[in-house]
């Protein structure tokens, strides 16, 4: 099939191409427009009148989370919701049959209420990161178009969830939330922890007890190369690995795959909040919102997308995928 994908050459989009590359065709639309192996040509934003007929969109950019809060509010507006409505309204008019929106969990939630998050929750985020993603989402649901309901032997949920597309036969939307993903070219808070533990420098947050998904680059790109050559209901999908893990988990694997000693010290908790809120003054590694994504509970269903694809777990377990990860820093 041919493929584009927005925002390629970053390190979701760097991972999907080699995923898919051997067997799709496969362009680019990102700011830049470098060569890249196993990419047919990219294009920039300004190119969208000359863009190729697609099978399928793939729409990664967007502008990531700054959990040192120096973007301003706008900027998030103006490129995760602002492109999204740009690609979607071309691929409307397209022939292409399948959307494909990384949103983010964050859209849902800034903080899970409860045991685990599901995508029946209403959406409560907060900050213009989560704003601007749910603002995004709206936007493709508010716009999707539905078929008639004629002689139509589908269900009225599956009918609500297609919709046709210029040429005949049906389209897919998929809006796909995800935990923090990891993975090879990987540069968020992962990075950060493992140059802690490989710098022998002891992690003082073990009095924080909690656990959190992550997201396998190797699952996401297992769950998108199902959404494009399989029959999925269009809708909105969490994506996570199968295990949640403790940040002293996390810690106590990194220093294990990299033979450091595990250094886990208990600090007082007042005392560590103390230490964040004047990190987030003087802009330091170590802020409140840096500490709340260490240590909150943030655990994340991946059960609605492994029923749509039938199958009963992802390809790879969260240990394995974050040992994979760990050696890719390594390297």
């Amino acid at each position: 099939m041919k493929i584009l994908i927005t925002g390629i050459h970053g390190f979701v989009g760097s991972n999907l191409v080699a995923a898919l590359k051997n067997k799709h065709t496969i362009y680019g639309l990102d700011i830049v427009s470098p060569i890249k192996d196993g990419v047919e040509k990219t294009f920039t934003w300004n190119e969208l009148d000359i863009l190729p007929e697609n099978d399928v969109i793939i729409h990664l950019a967007g502008k990531a989370h700054d959990t040192k809060n120096q973007t301003q509010a706008q900027v998030y507006f103006d490129i995760n919701t602002e492109l999204t409505k740009i690609i979607y309204d071309w691929f409307l008019k397209s022939s292409a049959c399948k959307f494909i929106f990384f949103s983010s969990v964050k859209a849902a939630a800034d903080k899970v209420n409860g045991d685990i998050l599901t995508e029946d929750v209403v959406p409560t985020p907060k900050g213009p990161y989560g704003e601007s993603k749910i603002a995004a989402e709206n936007y493709l649901l508010n716009h999707q178009e539905t078929i008639t309901r004629n002689q139509d032997k589908r269900t009225e949920t599956e009918i609500d969830a297609i919709f046709k597309s210029p040429k005949g036969g049906f389209r897919g939307l998929y809006i796909l939330r995800p935990c923090m993903i990891h993975g090879p070219g990987n540069k968020g808070n992962l990075n950060l922890l493992y140059n802690v533990v490989k710098k022998g420098i002891p992690y003082p947050l073990g009095a924080f007890e909690n656990r959190r998904s992550f997201t396998s680059v190797y699952n996401m790109s297992f769950v998108i190369q199902a959404l494009i050559e399989k029959t999925v209901l269009s809708g909105i999908y969490n994506v996570g690995d199968d295990e949640s893990l403790s940040s002293n988990e996390l810690i106590s694997l990194m220093a294990k795959t990299m033979n450091k000693p595990n250094r886990i010290w208990n600090w007082n908790k007042s005392l560590i909040l103390l230490c964040s809120k004047i990190g987030t003054a003087l802009h330091l590694p170590l802020n409140t919102e840096r500490l709340q994504k260490l240590t909150e509970n943030y655990v994340v269903s991946n059960a609605k997308i492994k029923k749509a694809l039938d199958i009963e777990k992802m390809p790879i377990s969260a240990y394995d995928g974050l040992i994979n990860t760990i050696k890719s820093f390594e390297k």
